[in-house]
C-alpha cells in the first residue's frame, strides 16, 4: 500500500512538472523577445548549453553517447525539424503575437501528427472521434485567425504572418516526431535528445549568422535568466519528467499535456506579461482544447509493427 501511495505521488509530481514547466516555456521565450534577444540567437544559446551538458550527464551515468554517421544524420534532421524550424519558428512568432495565443496555435501539433500518420505515412483510417477532433481543431484555428483578417493594419498583417508561421512550425514539429518514431535507431532516448539539441544549437547558430542576428544581440540579466530557465526547466526537468511518465503511465494520459500546457501559458501570459485575453481567445481555447482532447484519445487502425526501444523521441512531443 505504501509503495502504491509513493508511486501515485511520483506520478502526480511528474505530471505537475510537465504541465507547469512546459506550459511556462512560452512565457520564458516571450521574455527573451521582450528583452530584444534575437530568436535564433536565443535558441542557439539554449540548445548549445542544454545538448552538450545532457550528453555529458549521459556519459557520466554510463550511457553510450557515441553514434554512427547514419545516426548522426538522422538525429540532425530530427533536431532541425523539432528545434530549429519548430522551436525557432515559435520564438520568432512570439515577437508579434502573445505567448498564450502562440501556445494555442501550437496545441494543434497532435492534430498535425494524426494527419501525417493517417494521410501521408500510412493511410490509416481515422475514427469518427478523430475526424470530429480534426474539425474542431480547424474551427478553433479559424476563430483565432479571424481578428487578424478583420483588422488589416500593418501590425495585424505581421500577426497573421506570425500565426501562419506557428502553423508551419507545429507541422515541422509533427514531421520530426513522426520521423523519430519511424527511424529505428539503437540510441538511448536521452542520448538521442542530447545530440538533437546539439545539432539544433548548431543549426540555429547558422540561421542567426545568415540573418545577421549576431549584430543585434542584447544580453540583459532578465534575458539570460529566461534562457537558463529554458535550459534547466524546459529542456531538462520537463523532458525528463515526460520520459519517466511514458514508462509508468499510459500514453493517452501523458498526452494530456497537449491541452493543459496552452491553459498554463495563457494564464501566465495574462499574469506576468499582462497579455489581453479576449473573447476570440476564449472561444479558440475551448474549441482547440476539445479538438485536441478528441484527437489524442481517437483510435487509428494501424498495420504498423511495434516500434523498437530507443527509436528516438516519443510520439506526442512538446515544443520544449
Amino acid at each position: 500500500m505504501a509503495i502504491d501511495r509513493n508511486h501515485r505521488l511520483q506520478v502526480l509530481v511528474a505530471f505537475a512538472l510537465v504541465y507547469v514547466f512546459w506550459g511556462s516555456t512560452y512565457l520564458a521565450i516571450g521574455i527573451t523577445d521582450d528583452e530584444h534577444l534575437p530568436p535564433a540567437v536565443m535558441c542557439a544559446m539554449r540548445f548549445l548549453i542544454a545538448g552538450p551538458l545532457m550528453l555529458a550527464a549521459c556519459a557520466a551515468m554510463g550511457r553510450k553517447v557515441r553514434i554512427t554517421a547514419n545516426e548522426a544524420l538522422r538525429l540532425a534532421t530530427i533536431g532541425c525539424l523539432l528545434l530549429v524550424a519548430g522551436n525557432g519558428g515559435l520564438a520568432w512568432a512570439e515577437q508579434w503575437v502573445p505567448t498564450g495565443y502562440a501556445a494555442l496555435i501550437v496545441a494543434v501539433t497532435p492534430i498535425w501528427f494524426l494527419i501525417l500518420e493517417t494521410f501521408v505515412f500510412r493511410g490509416d483510417r481515422l475514427s469518427r472521434r478523430g475526424l470530429l477532433g480534426l474539425a474542431l481543431g480547424i474551427s478553433g484555428i479559424a476563430v483565432l485567425f479571424w481578428p487578424k483578417f478583420e483588422y488589416r493594419s500593418t501590425l495585424g498583417i505581421m500577426q497573421l504572418v506570425a500565426s501562419t508561421t506557428l502553423l508551419f512550425s507545429s507541422m515541422s514539429w509533427a514531421i520530426g516526431s513522426v520521423l523519430s518514431r519511424k527511424w529505428r535507431m539503437k540510441v538511448d532516448p536521452f542520448t538521442a535528445t542530447g545530440w538533437e539539441m546539439l545539432f539544433a544549437g548548431i543549426g540555429n547558430s547558422l540561421v542567426a549568422l545568415v540573418l545577421g542576428q549576431q549584430h543585434r544581440i542584447v544580453l540583459t540579466s532578465r534575458a539570460l535568466m529566461a534562457v537558463l530557465y529554458l535550459v534547466v526547466f524546459g529542456s531538462w526537468v520537463g523532458y525528463s519528467a515526460y520520459i519517466w511518465l511514458l514508462k509508468h503511465v499510459p500514453t493517452p494520459k501523458v498526452a494530456t499535456y497537449a491541452y493543459v500546457n496552452p491553459v498554463v501559458a495563457v494564464f501566465l501570459g495574462w499574469l506576468v506579461l499582462h497579455e489581453r485575453f479576449d473573447g476570440y481567445m476564449f472561444a479558440g481555447t475551448v474549441v482547440i482544447v476539445a479538438g485536441v482532447a478528441l484527437v489524442t484519445t481517437a483510435k487509428v487502425h494501424s498495420g504498423e509493427a511495434p516500434e523498437e526501444p530507443g527509436s528516438g523521441l516519443p510520439e506526442f512531443e512538446s515544443e520544449v
